[in-house]
C-alpha cells in the first residue's frame, strides 16, 4: 500500500511540475506577445501600451555588440569637440544641420543656405518652413541649457515641444489623433487617448530612463525613443521632440558634453525604416531590430561629426595661416575665430564681442574681403559677409574645401 501511494505520489507530483512548467510558459509566451494583433488595433487608441521595461530582452547579444560600437563612436566625439577651442564654432552650426533633417522627416523643408543665413539675421524674416527648423534648434539649444538645472521630465518635454510649435501646448486632452500612411492615407496606429492615462504613461517612461540602471544607457535612449513616440503625448511635434530628447539624454548620461550629433542625418537617410521598424515593436515586440538601429545610427552620425569637426578645425588652421600671412597688419586669432562661431557675420557681431566700434568692425570685415577670406553681399539694409568656405563645409557632407588663393 505505501508502494502504491509512493508512486501515486510520484505520478501527481510529475503531473503537477509538468503543469507549472507549462503555465510558466504559456505566461511568459502571453507576456511577450503583449504587442500582438489581440491588444492592437491600429484603429483604436492603443490605451493597452505596456509599461517599461519591455518584459522581452532587449540586451541580446548583437545589441551589446554594437552598444560597445556606438559607445566608443561617442567618446571619440567628446574627444574631438576639444580640438575647437571656442565651442560656439560647434553649438552655433552642427545644431543647425540636426534641425534641418529633423524636420524635413516632418517633411517640414528648407535649405541649409536659408537656416544660417537667417539664423544670422532675423528668423521672424525667414519663409514659414524655415522658421520651424530654426525653432527646432532653439528648443535643442534652450533644453541644453535646462539640463543644467534639471533632469529630463514630461515637464521639460512640454517646454521643448512648445518652442518648437510656438505655440502654448501641453498633453493631448482631446480625442481624435491618429497616425496615417503617407501614401496610402491608411491608419497605422492611434496613441492611446486621456490625459491621465498619457500622464501615467509619462510617468513611467521617466522612471525607466533615469532609474532603469541596470540597462545600458544607449540601450535606455533607444527604448526611451520608441516609448515616447508610442505615447505621442501632444497635438503635434513629438517626432522632433522626441529626437531633441535623445540628444539630450546622452547630454544627461555623461555621453555627450555638447548638443552636436547629427542623429537625424541617419533617420532622415533610413526614414522607411525608422517608421517602419518603430511600428514593428508595438505589432510585434520587435525590440532587437529597432534597438540596433538606433545604435546604428548613433556610431554612424558620431563618426560623420567626428569628420566634419576635424574638416573645421584643419579650416580654421588653414584660415589662420593665411590671414596672419596676407593680412599681418589685420591678423588676430579672436578675429578669425569670430568669422567661425556663423558662417553668416555682420558688422554689430564684431561689435558686441568688443572687437571694435562699429567703424573698426566695419574696416575689419572689408578687409577680410578684400583678402578673399570673406564674401560681402547685401541683405537688405544690412551688410553680411560671409565665410563661404566654412559655409559650403558645413552645407556638404564631404570635407574638402577650397585652398585660398583659388
Amino acid at each position: 500500500m505505501a508502494r502504491v501511494i509512493s508512486t501515486l505520489f510520484c505520478i501527481f507530483r510529475a503531473y503537477y511540475l509538468d503543469m507549472r512548467a507549462q503555465c510558466a510558459y504559456l505566461w511568459e509566451t502571453l507576456n511577450n506577445h503583449r504587442y500582438s494583433c489581440m491588444t492592437f488595433d491600429p484603429s483604436r487608441p492603443y490605451n493597452a501600451l505596456p509599461p517599461l521595461p519591455p518584459t522581452k530582452e532587449v540586451e541580446t547579444k548583437p545589441v551589446l555588440k554594437r552598444c560597445v560600437s556606438a559607445g566608443r563612436a561617442l567618446a571619440t566625439l567628446r574627444q574631438a569637440a576639444f580640438l575647437i577651442p571656442n565651442q560656439d564654432v560647434l553649438i552655433n552650426n552642427i545644431p543647425l544641420r540636426e534641425a534641418k533633417d529633423s524636420s524635413a522627416i516632418e517633411n517640414i523643408v528648407t535649405t541649409t543656405d536659408k537656416l544660417f543665413r537667417f539664423a544670422s539675421i532675423d528668423p521672424e524674416k525667414a519663409d514659414a518652413a524655415t522658421k520651424e527648423a530654426l525653432r527646432y534648434r532653439t528648443a535643442l539649444l534652450s533644453g541644453y541649457q535646462d539640463l543644467h538645472e534639471r533632469p529630463l521630465t514630461t515637464n521639460v518635454a512640454i517646454g521643448i515641444c512648445r518652442a518648437i510649435k510656438n505655440v502654448d501646448l501641453g498633453i493631448r486632452q482631446t480625442p481624435g489623433t491618429v497616425l496615417r500612411n503617407q501614401t496610402t492615407g491608411k491608419t497605422i496606429y492611434t496613441p492611446p487617448e486621456g490625459e491621465a492615462v498619457l500622464r501615467d504613461k509619462m510617468a513611467n517612461w521617466e522612471k525607466f530612463l533615469h532609474e532603469a540602471t541596470d540597462i545600458d544607457p544607449l540601450i535606455r535612449m533607444a527604448v526611451g525613443h520608441y516609448q515616447f513616440e508610442a505615447i505621442h503625448p501632444f497635438p503635434d511635434g513629438n517626432g522632433r521632440t522626441g529626437r531633441i530628447i535623445n540628444i539630450l539624454y546622452l547630454i544627461e548620461q555623461k555621453l555627450l558634453d555638447l548638443p552636436i550629433l547629427y542623429l537625424s542625418r541617419y533617420i532622415n537617410d533610413n526614414r522607411t525604416d525608422y517608421y517602419r521598424l518603430l511600428l514593428e515593436v508595438t505589432t510585434k515586440a520587435a525590440w532587437e531590430p529597432w534597438v540596433l538601429y538606433m545604435l546604428t545610427a548613433v556610431e554612424e552620425t558620431a563618426m560623420w561629426t567626428v569628420g566634419k569637426i576635424e574638416a573645421i578645425k584643419s579650416l580654421m588652421n588653414e584660415t589662420v595661416r593665411y590671414v596672419s600671412k596676407a593680412l599681418p597688419g589685420l591678423y588676430s586669432r579672436e578675429l578669425v575665430e569670430l568669422v567661425f562661431t556663423q558662417p553668416y557675420c555682420r558688422i554689430g557681431n564684431l561689435v558686441d564681442l568688443g572687437l571694435g566700434n562699429r567703424n573698426t568692425a566695419a574696416k575689419y570685415l572689408k578687409e577680410l574681403a578684400a583678402g578673399g577670406i570673406l564674401e560681402s553681399r547685401k541683405e537688405g539694409r544690412e551688410q553680411l559677409y560671409i565665410n563661404a568656405r566654412f559655409l559650403d563645409l558645413l552645407m556638404r557632407d564631404e570635407n574638402e574645401f577650397r585652398a585660398f588663393g583659388t
